[in-house]
């Protein structure tokens, strides 16, 4: 018996549900066997880090401008959206990853073999925040951050807005509330209390 030509795209649409069903059974029978096999309906891709380019005229580990399509390796979202929260790390060999704030750069700074298999810690140059107050990159270890302030991150959470000095985190803290931080104060238990991401298993 001959099929005609309309039919035949259905019947290959059939055919393909009929052998996704077989496979979706017999994995469901070898994860019933098998009780070390772990299912989840997780995908994280994480996004690469961005080369440095040497006609730029940037020097290599220098913070650079964040591109509009760069996205935060710890929650995928765009730094360039959010400038006044933005954070990035620079490797030895220029490269740069853009975070969209102070707690992904944290994040990533305390797991950095889960966000990026590439570089190790030994790889890492220098690591910037964003001056809250005046828009500028400035060294993350130099720098004073907010916690438990009103100001929102780009999640709309509690974040830790950054400043290049003691004071105007102090006069930021008396108007909107919350504990003034150096970089060494920021431990991984706070950023474990803080961090939106910990779904995420890479």
């Amino acid at each position: 018996m001959r099929l005609s030509a309309r039919l035949l795209p259905l019947v290959g649409v059939m055919f393909a549900l009929a052998m996704a069903a077989v496979l979706l059974l017999t994995y469901g029978t070898q994860a019933a066997r098998d009780p070390d096999l772990v299912v989840t309906n997780e995908l994280c891709i994480v996004a690469p880090a961005t080369p440095y380019d040497s006609s730029s005229g940037q020097a290599m580990r220098a913070p650079k401008p964040i591109p509009a399509d760069a996205r935060c390796p710890v929650c995928g979202m765009y730094p360039a959206r959010t400038p006044r929260w933005a954070a990035q790390t620079v490797f030895r060999d220029g490269a740069s990853h853009f975070f969209d704030s102070p707690i992904d750069l944290f994040v990533f700074l305390q797991r950095m073999d889960r966000y990026n298999k590439r570089y190790v810690q030994e790889d890492l140059a220098v690591s910037y925040v964003t001056d809250f107050e005046t828009g500028q990159w400035i060294e993350a270890q130099r720098a004073f951050f907010v916690q438990g302030s009103t100001a929102m991150g780009p999640m709309r959470d509690a974040d830790l807005p950054a400043f290049s000095t003691r004071k105007s985190a102090d006069v930021f803290s008396r108007g909107r509330g919350g504990k003034v931080l150096a970089f060494k104060q920021v431990t991984p238990e706070l950023i474990q209390s803080m961090n939106r991401n910990t779904h995420h298993r890479h």
